[in-house]
């Protein structure tokens, strides 16, 4: 049965964007993120010359500088894969649940992939690099599906402020469980507190070898479900009524951003609030057609998690501020001004 015409203008709609304006600004976060690389080998406790840094990355390790920057390469590449993880999970996560304050920090997933890996290690043994993305990707289904209950019970189901409640509470509780279960461990508490915060040192090749497939996959997921999310976004029925599989189509996004959300956090720790600004930002930049949005919310991603890397590690010369806290001083003011301006819109 095909669909009325009346119903088709929307989707039309999301495809009216002047694709040339999309396209500079693909370019130009191309850009941006190719010049945040560049600051995140050359700028830290040590600022690197551009030679040195030019020289380092033709595999040169000559220097004190040189050397600097071979080290920093794995970090960088860290933070943009991980930035781009949690960039395009929050975007979407956003379009599953037509929801703006769709985050996987608001929505307690990655403090459920996080309570779920200091478990697993605390009372289970769990010491292989690959087991922690398995079992942070299960931790952080189970929280999705967790809040998403609670979020829906109730008067008028899984409204905005109903989700973002019920996750803040559920990101609470599971931080004070993973608190109860490391703080009587001295044997693992020192690395995890560390590791709770979320940051991007200590990164290294190997690291990224383990959670480079599981990132792919679920990459790979997100981009591919990007028509169905353009026809979710019009409301289930009529995204039905378009020849649509509602929840096939809505368990596979889901997948590949729980996904994403586990190995990012298995990777380095919870880091918050970046799949909470990025695809606001990228919006106002590239309309709300998710095969343009969705790109383009990973490679903003990467940037700003790259950057807020770049500028904890300046701010507090000769030591360094987790990335974590950034991006919290980051999106925190954000958070507030999105929630204040959907409980006007209730009014």
């Amino acid at each position: 049965m095909t669909a009325p015409v009346a119903e088709r203008a929307p989707v039309v709609a999301l495809v009216r964007w002047p694709a040339r304006v999309r396209l500079l600004w693909l370019l130009a976060a191309v850009a941006a993120l190719a010049a945040a690389m560049l600051a995140s080998v050359a700028l830290g406790s040590r600022t690197v010359p551009w030679s040195d840094v030019l020289a380092a990355l033709g595999g040169a390790e000559d220097s004190l500088e040189q050397a600097a920057v071979t080290k920093r390469i794995p970090r960088t590449l860290l933070a943009v894969l991980v930035g781009a993880a949690l960039g395009l999970a929050g975007a979407v996560m956003q379009g599953v649940t037509r929801n703006p304050l769709g985050d996987p920090g608001i929505l307690g997933v990655n403090m459920g992939a996080s309570l779920a890996v200091v478990t697993a290690v605390a009372f289970f043994g769990l010491s292989s690099p690959t087991g922690y993305v398995w079992v942070a990707i299960l931790g952080a289904g189970g929280a999705a599906a967790f809040v998403y209950t609670v979020g829906s019970l109730g008067r008028g189901g899984a409204t905005p402020l109903k989700l973002a409640l019920a996750g803040a509470a559920t990101s609470a509780a599971f931080a004070s469980l993973v608190s109860a279960v490391v703080l009587p461990r001295n044997d693992i508490a020192g690395g995890f507190r560390l590791w709770q915060i979320g940051g991007v040192g200590g990164a290294s090749y190997a690291r990224i070898e383990q959670v480079l497939p599981f990132l792919a996959a679920g990459f790979l997921l997100c981009l591919l479900s990007a028509k169905a999310l353009n026809s979710l976004a019009l409301g289930d029925e009529l995204a039905a009524g378009l020849g649509e599989r509602v929840a096939v189509a809505r368990a596979l996004a889901s997948l590949g951003a729980i996904t994403l959300c586990g190995a990012a956090t298995a990777a380095a720790g919870p880091i918050g609030f970046v799949g909470l600004v990025v695809p606001h930002a990228c919006r106002l930049l590239v309309g709300v057609d998710h095969r343009w949005l969705l790109p383009f919310s990973a490679l903003v991603g990467a940037s700003l998690l790259t950057v807020a890397d770049v500028v904890g590690r300046i701010v507090a010369r000769p030591a360094e501020v987790d990335v974590g806290i950034v991006t919290a001083l980051i999106g925190a003011p954000f958070f507030i001004h999105i929630v204040r301006r959907q409980k006007v819109r209730a009014l």
